[in-house]
């Protein structure tokens, strides 16, 4: 199979091999989607019969790509005297593509080129784990286009496809014959609009005020304004200032107009398996990204305020007050084969809404969205003690209530296999993973902050302070195991420690619910040989039964882990690990093309000598281009203090001198300049790494 090159819009985008082409096989993930359904799933080009061999791919932008093209395959013997350029571009939900043909003979020439279309409308679920997905639906051909459809019941998805130059149209694709003259080209455009119709036959995207437009000036005046608005970067390090510049990029490629708020954009979290809303990422991409493109949080808060859970729903793991955790477009979760219609099965998601909501508005000053979201910022923290405290001993846990479609871990590890004993033996339910323990403390605190300055109840304030000292001093008894020095992955149904060592206690540096007199042996860990890969923190520690290093949370890498990390570590005066951690990222990220990826292997770094690709990976990924910003954010030291940004920089030697200007905030817009200190230990490309503790 060739390798498989992509554009994307928000949560549209298109797969295809390094000539264009989109050839189905259930194995082939190749297609262009839109709203989680496959509306192509074949798009092959031919030229006199042959199909088209890649001379270059040129990807100027996110949501364009050029082919260059020649029939057969080039050797060095024979002149090609005859090529075709493949312009493609996504563009107000559609897919596009100009075909050129350059006749590079002396005399004209007659050619056919032949598109070979079909569609099976597949899920996205289908998609990535394929089994027996298979063409399907209608199609209707007339002199203008071809148009493929599927119905089912209410569900129904229509592909139009049509042509600026004349085409003869059949139920497999269009062919056109043309003549070129010595030396001259031929064009035409194929447009292919993907439809999801409602049952009066209209476009239920129709009223989507979509922040581009068209190719030649809107999507490229609107990626200028974007970048525009943001902070500049100049680093000495020239890496550091080419993954925030890819990283802005990326943010602009997954910007998508929700329905719920047709006027408004926030990020779909990844390219291509979740291209929708996954409530998780989205907090925390949000959050990672407030000091540079705040405006999207406040979309984000609002519309998973919409979707707030009401009800008791075993299906859709539905409580009152829990936020969504995932919501999907698509066949399946419309015909309840998967809850994705939303799906609430996360417990973390719901305390870092209050985060996200606090973070907000401290950097924001933003306190009549704070007021607007009172009740569901209440109804979170009722959550939290009413259904998330399942044994009623302060802790927040999770069992799911559909154990059949639903997920097993409602963590940010949730897969099967990610919670675990340190011999491999997965805990029964329910678990209390320790995170989930730092998020709930706080969001307690940041609640407590917001019901005293906004909404006008201390005495709830107080409640709230009191619930957190209390977690902060109950967590550090029951989950720090003594004999090892490092807090216990999760707590099992009886109470007993969960003892692998992995990533997750990063996170309670991050929340702040770590005991000061442990923070600096939890660092030691986070930075020690059996975490620490040389590239960034491993989601689980080398020496774990399960450990694993391309095990999906059993052993990769995770930049938004990292980062989340690294602030904390900067949170409790432990600059120089976190500034270890920033320099291992950022380094890792010039492997892909300056893109942070949303994982990467957990090989040792003197190992491979370079980051491994974890091949199921996300890439773009909300959370993880978030990384570089957030990182940035902890070497500048940068903090809103009431209508203030303190800035307070830790930077490696490495960076050398780091310039943000034009922050954005209550304060308007603020400079943050740090230089590298001199007593900076050298860079992990030197392979001189502090000590273990």
């Amino acid at each position: 199979m060739r390798k498989l090159v992509r554009i994307l819009d928000g949560n549209i985008f298109a797969l295809s091999e390094d000539n264009g082409d989109m050839v189905f096989s259930p194995k082939n993930p190749s297609g262009f989607f839109a709203f989680d359904t496959r509306f192509l799933s074949t798009w092959r080009l031919s030229l006199d019969g042959e199909r088209l061999h890649p001379l270059a791919v040129h990807e100027p932008s996110y949501y364009e790509i050029r082919f260059f093209l020649v029939p057969g395959h080039p050797t060095h013997y024979v002149d090609a005297k005859v090529s075709v350029i493949r312009d493609r571009w996504i563009s107000d939900s559609a897919f596009l593509e100009r075909l050129t043909v350059l006749n590079h003979t002396n005399t004209a020439v007659e050619y056919v080129m032949r598109i070979d279309v079909d569609s099976d409308f597949a899920p996205v679920y289908d998609v990535i784990w394929p089994h027996g997905s298979a063409l399907r639906g209608y199609r209707e051909v007339s002199s203008e286009g071809l148009r493929l459809g599927y119905r089912r019941e209410k569900f129904h998805r229509v592909a139009e496809i049509s042509a600026s130059e004349p085409a003869v149209f059949d139920e497999r694709g269009l062919t056109f014959r043309i003549q070129v003259e010595r030396q001259g080209r031929w064009s035409t455009t194929l447009r292919v609009k993907g439809q999801v119709l409602r049952p009066d036959g209209a476009d239920v995207r129709d009223r989507l005020r979509h922040p581009h437009g068209n190719l030649d000036a809107a999507l490229r005046q609107d990626l200028r304004e974007w970048i525009s608005e943001a902070p500049r970067l100049h680093c000495d390090w020239e890496s550091l200032c080419t993954t925030y510049q890819r990283g802005l990029v990326d943010l602009a490629g997954l910007r998508f107009s929700p329905l719920a708020l047709p006027d408004e954009t926030m990020l779909a979290a990844g390219l291509p398996w979740s291209a929708t809303i996954i409530g998780r990422d989205n907090i925390l991409a949000c959050y990672q990204t407030l000091p540079f493109v705040p405006r999207m949080a406040a979309t984000t808060l609002r519309l998973l305020a919409l979707d707030q859970g009401t009800v008791l729903d075993d299906f859709r793991d539905e409580e009152p007050g829990k936020i969504l955790n995932e919501f999907r477009y698509g066949e399946m979760a419309a015909f309840e084969h998967r809850p994705q219609s939303p799906y609430y099965g996360g417990a973390d998601v719901t305390p870092l809404f209050i985060v996200l909501l606090d973070e907000y508005e401290r950097w924001t000053g933003d306190a009549a969205l704070v007021r607007a979201l009172e009740d569901s910022a209440r109804a979170a923290l009722r959550w939290i003690d009413e259904f998330g405290d399942l044994r009623g001993d302060g802790y927040l846990w999770y069992q799911p209530r559909n154990d059949e479609s639903g997920a097993q871990n409602h963590c940010w590890k949730d897969t099967p296999e990610a919670i675990c004993y340190r011999d491999g033996r997965l805990p029964g339910l329910p678990r209390a993973t320790c995170e989930l323990q730092g998020y709930a403390y706080d969001a307690k605190r940041r609640g407590a902050r917001l019901a005293r300055e906004f909404w006008g109840d201390p005495a709830y304030a107080d409640r709230l302070e009191r619930e957190a000292d209390e977690l902060k001093q109950r967590f550090n008894r029951d989950f720090w195991i003594d004999g090892d020095g490092y807090f216990a992955l999760a707590l099992g149904p009886d109470g007993d420690q969960v003892d692998a060592l992995a990533s997750n206690m990063g996170h309670l540096l991050w929340s702040g619910i770590v005991d000061h007199s442990r923070a600096a042996t939890v660092a030691d860990h986070l930075l020690g040989p059996r975490l620490f890969s040389g590239w960034g923190v491993r989601t689980l520690a080398t020496g774990q039964t399960s450990y694993n290093p391309l095990g999906y949370h059993l052993g990769t890498v995770w930049p938004f882990d990292n980062a989340l990390i690294a602030c904390g570590l900067r949170h409790y005066g432990l600059a120089h690990h976190a500034g270890i951690i920033a320099e291992a990222i950022i380094e890792a990220s010039q492997h892909f093309a300056g893109r942070v990826p949303e994982a990467f292997a957990g090989y040792d770094r003197d190992l491979t000598r370079y980051p491994v690709p974890y091949p199921a990976a996300n890439s773009p990924q909300a959370s993880a281009t978030g990384a570089t910003f957030l990182l940035l954010r902890c070497l500048l030291g940068l903090e809103p203090y009431g209508e203030h940004l303190v800035v307070h920089p830790a930077v490696p030697a490495r960076f050398g001198r780091i310039e943000l200007l034009d922050i954005p905030g209550r304060w308007g817009r603020k400079d943050a300049i740090g230089n590298a200190r001199v007593d900076t230990p050298a860079a992990p490309g030197d392979q001189r790494w502090p000590a273990a503790g």
